[in-house]
């Protein structure tokens, strides 16, 4: 295989991501009520090179830098924070198994388009036998899994010499087991199931240490120190994450302005909901959060891309202050989507009237453990303290 050459610009990326909304959307309604992404919006996305976004170019991948992903994402938002999300969550696992030996990267992208699910709890155990290591566990909230073609797993290497070990590994999904368990008041279209391994062997050359792929350590000589797959894997998952909240933001200030004509304020001398100061002082406060939202999550890729670029040591302050750009994002984002969710009237509450998924979904994202603002702002504040931090995934 050799490198792609022709490899969209990041305006063609976000271009297409932009012209997929429409059909993105009407198609919203029925992701969210069949709780997976309809067939035909992952058929576009994958038209539209998403899915090609994190891989290897030498796979055919785009090796698009995070500022690329923030903005496809933003528009894919805009449309349905499900679809969106799903597609954001495709990204961090395949940037992940892109830290593999060679014939690992042959195997798994030699699917067109390859979707990878996953997640970083090590939910699983490992136990060492002949020649590799047996897995059993279950993994949750597994985002795009009913669409995916691999996952990447984690769990917990115990016996054998040395203290117990996460490692991770990339399975097919024939491979595990996949629970419908999806019942949930937000993010509904995601399908973030719950995925089962019982006695699943892996061979010693297909597991890495988790340390080794936290810390962007890839193996292939093809892939590693080019610059997208050089930072820590937090950092890059950060980055990976927040557009989808962006565009759920604008979407929910396009949604509100969209059926603000003709409006009143009911019970109010107010004929026209747009005269009244209120709505004015609402408006231009959520603007300015979802202005300083996209800040932060500007500044997260800009640094990303940055030290990439330069093959530059990351510092702990910059990686907690990562995690911390994340939280503000998603902190904002929900505050906008409520102030324009609590001024649209009794009238959205009807599930044909838009605004009541998005906010249903800014929730969900706000409650993600790796996302949540109070947990994210702690940490940066920690170490701003002069403390060490109290987690491995920085």
């Amino acid at each position: 295989m050799v490198l792609t050459t022709d490899v969209p610009t990041r305006e063609q990326l976000v271009r297409r991501a932009s012209e997929l909304v429409p059909l993105l959307r009407g198609h919203a309604a029925w992701a969210e009520e069949n709780r997976r992404i309809h067939e035909e919006s992952i058929e576009a996305l994958a038209e539209a090179g998403v899915f090609r976004l994190r891989t290897p170019q030498k796979y055919g991948g785009y090796e698009a830098d995070t500022r690329t992903l923030v903005e496809v994402a933003s528009e894919l938002g805009r449309a349905d924070g499900s679809t969106s999300w799903v597609a954001s969550v495709y990204w961090i696992p395949t940037w992940m198994a892109s830290m593999f030996p060679e014939h690992v990267l042959d195997e798994v992208f030699a699917t067109p388009d390859v979707r990878i699910c996953g997640t970083l709890s090590p939910t699983g155990m490992a136990s060492p036998v002949e020649g590799g290591v047996v897995i059993n566990g279950k993994w949750g909230f597994i985002s795009g899994a009913l669409h995916a073609h691999y996952q990447v797993v984690v769990a917990v290497l115990i016996g054998g010499e040395g203290q117990p070990l996460p490692i991770v590994t990339v399975v097919p999904m024939s491979d595990l087991t996949v629970v419908d368990d999806w019942q949930t008041s937000g993010l509904k279209g995601t399908g973030s199931v719950t995925t089962i391994a019982r006695d699943l062997f892996v061979p010693n050359d297909r597991w890495l240490p988790l340390p080794v792929v936290l810390q962007g350590q890839a193996v292939s000589e093809s892939v590693a120190g080019r610059p997208i797959y050089s930072a820590p894997l937090l950092p890059v998952a950060s980055a990976s994450s927040v557009g989808t909240l962006i565009g759920l933001a604008r979407a929910a200030k396009e949604t509100f302005l969209e059926r603000l004509p003709g409006r009143k304020i009911t019970y109010t001398g107010y004929e026209s909901q747009a005269e009244a100061p209120l709505t004015h002082l609402q408006v231009s406060e959520a603007a300015m959060k979802i202005d300083q939202a996209e800040f932060h999550a500007h500044r997260l890729a800009s640094v990303v891309d940055g030290k990439g670029a330069e093959g530059a040591a990351w510092t702990l302050e910059e990686r907690v202050r990562a995690r911390a750009d994340m939280g503000q994002v998603v902190k904002l984002a929900k505050e906008a989507v409520d102030i324009f969710a609590g001024a649209s009237g009794g009238s959205s509450i009807y599930s044909i009237v838009p605004i009541q998924r998005i906010a249903r979904d800014t929730h969900a994202a706000n409650l993600h453990a790796l996302m949540h603002p109070n947990t994210n702002a702690e940490l940066y504040g920690r170490v701003l303290c002069g403390l060490e931090p109290n987690t491995l995934y920085i």
